[in-house]
Order: structure tokens, then C-alpha cells, then sequence
């Protein structure tokens, strides 16, 4: 095993994550905790996930399928679970930290019309398992000391069935003593019979062993603490040891779940598996986070208008965002999900009554446009704290222009081609910082092929709300969007008292817009919510609380 690891040239060491019984388990969550925990004790970690769909990426996926798309640094359209990496770590994500199905089979098709395979015949083994391998073995490096890598799915789905299976290889390639099976399971309570029951882990178990698989440690997902007398059925139906059964115990706030694993000896397991020797874990960020969370001195209402609002999954980084602003208010924010297609001018008022702050998220399509408008209107008319992202700073822009600049039949040119005032549109031509070079945008291309996505810079103009919360003078965050304000219209609506508060560095993109004579208005092109940590809240979410919180309290 040692020559193994000599030719490999890495000490990294790698943490298989698979769930069974059903999805939802929580497995990106406990990922999540578990880096935190190794972090804790000064190692470095990463993340991968790996989902068995056979879309390439998240990005064309439908949000009420798949939740929200996470958008990395470095442009990536991911699944959601990186955000919670992201939140709970200091790692950072980026294109090599989630792959699919579709992504490793159009890997291996583009190599086979390339003729890599030399005209051999294509098969699931060895070849789409070694693509598996070697996306899993390119986290490896001296500045990885453990890599978390999560299968998507649930044991005995066909799709993730070449995942597991180079899963197991890797076991054999690396080294026992370098890798880690931890299974996440279920284990009901059953009211009726007063019993917690373990049968749905033991058939999850056994499905996993017969690919391959023996787990290492089971993370049983239930609502209450296991007894030691369950733990010890567990361990003995499924090969494990007692204390290697631990409780993955519901919980109200989720920043808890590192410090319940803890507490069941998780961490430890861990590093005994592993061998690795650390400090102590230093836990008191954690343990004030959650008293801070569990203790606050005040509560807002904020009021989330959009069109995903009966999957929270879709503004699962939104929703964060907003606790960490509350967390940075020592407040609790109560999260109103309004549907924006209920939402007319008839009604916006008993709808939004009881918020104290109004947030319009991102979004594509033409759907509940205007009465995501009528949210807009009526936040700017009776001086309530607005919030628009992406999207929602658009459709600002578009209502400014018609009901204040007086531009009739103002509109994105996403939702009306033949608009007389495209106060939005697509930009044909612009300058990528990232990449240094001029992009083209052409519509006919590719899905994703017309975006923006990534982290841009910002330069804010001092003496506005968003300069303000940040306190620097440029920032960069991640944008995911194909329209842009029409620089065109730029004079006429800042004239009627629109104003630009953020740019491009050479000024050409309208990133932020603010309105004058208004408490708390921000309409920003980018997502701040995928930079926001619960121990370092987003400037723009801790802001707009503190606005929320100051109307509440007049």
C-alpha cells in the first residue's frame, strides 16, 4: 500500500458519503458537518459531488426537480450541496467539485470519437468507472488532507451503480488506511408501536454490501438519540462496530449538526479509521453560533416573492443568507413565501401586510413577472426595505420605468422581443475580466452558452447604501444571467431618480441600482447569497435586516 501511495505522490485521504432507504436524507448536510468537524481540528478539507442524472450540469435542470443551481467562483453551474460545503467550510468550490452521470459519459464519448481508446471496445468497466476515478483522484494534493466525496441518490438506484462501483475500486487502489465508507440511513419512530425501527437501515445495509460496499460508519437519520440498546442491533445486523453507529439526530437549526455528530463521537471514529492524529477540536464558533441562533432579541418578517416558493430548495442558499443576516442582528428572521403569480394590484397590499422587508430573488421566465412587479411597486411606494437579486433588480428597473419615468410598455426583452423601451436586454458584446477577452453572446447557442457566471468585479460609487454595508470600494461576486441593464436608458432613469450604485470597472455593466428618498432600496445583478457564511453574514443581507428590523421597530 505504501508504493501505492508513493506513485500517487499525495497523502490525501478520502471519506466515501453514500445514503439508502430515500432521498432528502440530509447527506449533503452531514457532508457538510463532517468537513467542519475535521476543519475543527486544523486539517484541510474539500468536496465532491458526484449525481448520478444524466444531465451534464444543473444548469438547464428545473428548480422544482432540483433545487436551487449553485453558482461557484469560477463559473460552475452546481448542485446545491456545495453551498452547504461552502457554508460550513472554508473550502471553496469550483468545476472539479461536482460532476453527473452525463458529464463522466460525455467525458468518455468525446475520448472514443477521439480514438483514445485506440478502437477498443467502450464499456461501463473499466472505462466510465476510471473517468469516476480519476475525477475523484484529481482533489488529491498537499493542500488536501481529506477529501469528502458524496454519491447523489440512494443505494439500489441503476444510475448511481457505476459511482458505487469505482468507489469500491478505489478502496483497493488507495488503501484501506486512506479511505472511508459512512453510510446515511434511516431509522423510523413509529408512534403507534413507541419503537424505533431498524429494519430500513439493515435492507439499506445489505444492498450496499452486496455491490462491494462493507460501510464503515452509519449515520442513522432520526428524531430522537438512539439508545444504546438499538445501537447495538444496528451494529450487529450490519457489520459495524457499536460505536461506529452514530445518531444523525433532527434538529431545529441546522449549524447544530456538527456539534450533535460530536457529541456521538463522530469526529473521532473518523480520525481512528483513518489514522490521522490532530489537535483538540476547537468548537466555540460553533457553540455561539447556535446560541445566538437559538437566542435572538428581536425577529423580522421578510416576504420571498418568486415562483419556486412550494420547493424551499429552490432559494436554499436565499434562505441561508437571510438567517445569517439575522444571526448578524442577533434577530430571527420569519421567512414569508409569497407566489408571485397570486400577486395583483388588488391584492399585493393584504398579501405583503404583515413584512417588514420585501426580497425578489432571481429567476427565468416570463411567469409571475408582474406580480413580482406589483411587490416592487408597492415596497417603493410605501418605503418598505427592497431587496431585488439578479432577476428581481431587473424587474425594479423595469417597474421604475414605467410607473415613474413614464416610459409605457418598458420591458426585458427576455419577455417582450418587440418592447418600445428595452430597459433590459440581451448584451450582444462585452468584456469578460475573467477570462480577459471580449465574449459574444448569441442566442442560438447552447443553454448556459449566453450566461454570465462567476464572480465578477464591482465598483461601488461611495455615499450609496451598498458602499456603505460593504465598506470597501470593490467587491466581486457571482453572477448567473443572460440580460443587462441598456445603458441606453441609463441617463433617463437616473434622471427621474434612479441611481447606479455599483459598476463594471470600466463602467459599462450596471451592476447595483439604488432609489433615492427611499429607507432601503438595493437591486443588485449578481447572487450575494452564495457568498454568505454563517459566521461572516453577507453585507448586503446584514443591511437589509437592519432596515427590516428599523421599520419594524417605527
Amino acid at each position: 500500500m505504501s508504493r501505492r501511495r508513493k506513485k500517487h505522490g499525495f497523502h490525501t485521504k478520502f471519506i466515501f458519503i453514500t445514503g439508502g432507504v430515500l432521498s432528502s436524507l440530509g447527506k449533503g448536510l452531514a457532508s457538510a458537518s463532517i468537513g467542519a468537524l475535521l476543519e475543527a481540528r486544523g486539517l484541510r478539507v474539500t468536496f465532491q459531488k458526484l449525481d448520478p442524472y444524466i444531465n451534464v450540469d444543473p444548469g438547464t435542470m428545473n428548480p422544482f426537480q432540483h433545487g436551487e443551481v449553485y453558482v461557484t467562483d469560477d463559473g460552475a453551474e452546481t448542485d446545491l450541496d456545495l453551498g452547504h460545503y461552502e457554508r460550513f467550510t472554508s473550502a471553496r468550490m469550483g468545476r472539479r467539485n461536482n460532476y453527473t452521470s452525463g458529464s463522466i459519459y460525455y467525458s468518455v464519448i468525446t475520448k472514443e470519437r477521439r480514438g483514445d481508446y485506440l478502437g477498443g471496445t467502450v464499456q461501463i468497466i473499466p472505462h466510465v468507472t476510471d473517468e469516476i476515478k480519476a475525477a475523484i483522484v484529481q482533489l488529491a494534493g498537499s493542500d488536501v488532507d481529506v477529501a469528502i466525496i458524496e454519491i447523489g441518490g440512494t443505494v439500489g438506484d441503476i444510475e448511481s451503480l457505476p459511482f458505487l462501483e469505482a468507489i469500491r475500486q478505489l478502496r483497493y487502489d488507495l488503501g484501506r488506511e486512506n479511505t472511508l465508507y459512512i453510510h446515511l440511513t434511516f431509522v423510523p419512530y413509529i408512534k403507534a408501536a413507541g419503537e424505533l425501527k431498524t429494519k430500513p437501515t439493515q435492507h439499506s445495509v445489505k444492498e450496499l454490501r452486496a455491490i462491494g460496499i462493507q460501510p464503515d460508519i452509519l449515520l442513522c437519520r432520526t428524531e430522537r438519540f438512539l439508545p444504546p440498546e438499538v445501537k447495538k442491533k444496528i451494529a450487529l445486523f450490519c457489520n459495524v462496530e457499536e460505536d461506529a453507529v452514530i445518531t444523525a439526530k433532527d434538529v431545529d437549526c441546522i449549524y447544530e449538526i456538527p456539534l450533535i455528530f460530536h457529541q456521538e463521537g463522530l469526529d473521532e471514529k473518523v480520525l481512528e479509521f483513518l489514522n490521522i492524529w490532530t489537535r483538540e477540536p476547537d468548537l466555540k464558533s460553533w457553540e455561539e453560533l447556535v446560541k445566538k441562533y437559538k437566542n435572538p432579541q428581536d425577529e423580522v418578517t421578510i416576504a420571498v416573492v418568486g415562483k419556486y416558493v412550494d420547493l424551499k430548495d429552490s432559494y436554499k442558499s436565499l434562505h441561508e443568507a437571510l438567517v445569517h443576516g439575522g444571526l448578524a442582528n442577533e434577530s430571527k428572521v420569519n421567512i414569508l413565501y409569497v407566489s408571485a403569480d397570486e400577486l395583483t394590484p388588488d391584492n399585493v397590499a393584504e398579501k405583503l401586510a404583515e413584512a417588514h422587508g420585501v426580497l425578489v430573488p432571481g429567476g427565468f421566465g416570463y411567469r409571475g413577472a408582474e406580480g413580482k412587479m406589483e411587490a416592487i411597486r408597492y415596497a417603493r411606494e410605501n418605503g418598505v426595505p427592497f431587496f431585488g437579486i439578479c432577476l428581481g433588480m431587473q424587474l425594479a428597473v423595469v417597474e421604475f420605468a414605467r410607473n415613474v419615468a413614464g416610459l409605457s410598455g418598458a420591458n426585458s426583452t427576455e419577455f417582450d422581443p418587440d418592447t418600445p423601451h428595452p430597459v433590459i436586454y440581451l448584451m450582444r458584446e462585452w468584456f469578460n475580466y475573467r477570462t480577459q477577452r471580449v465574449e459574444i453572446r448569441d442566442e442560438k447557442c447552447d443553454k448556459g452558452g449566453t450566461m454570465r457566471l462567476g464572480a465578477y468585479p464591482c465598483r461601488l460609487v461611495p455615499g450609496t447604501i451598498s458602499h456603505r454595508a460593504y465598506n470597501q470600494e470593490e467587491v466581486f461576486e457571482r453572477h448567473r444571467h443572460r440580460y443587462e441593464f441598456n445603458n441606453q436608458y441609463r441617463e433617463i432613469l437616473t434622471d427621474k431618480g434612479l441611481k447606479i450604485a455599483g459598476l463594471s470597472p470600466d463602467g459599462e455593466l450596471v451592476e447595483i441600482v439604488e432609489l433615492e428618498d427611499h429607507p432601503w432600496f438595493v437591486g443588485c445583478q449578481f447572487h450575494p447569497e452564495f457568498r454568505s457564511r454563517p459566521m461572516e453574514p453577507h453585507p448586503l443581507f446584514a443591511s437589509f435586516i437592519a432596515a427590516a428590523l428599523e421599520r419594524k421597530r417605527t
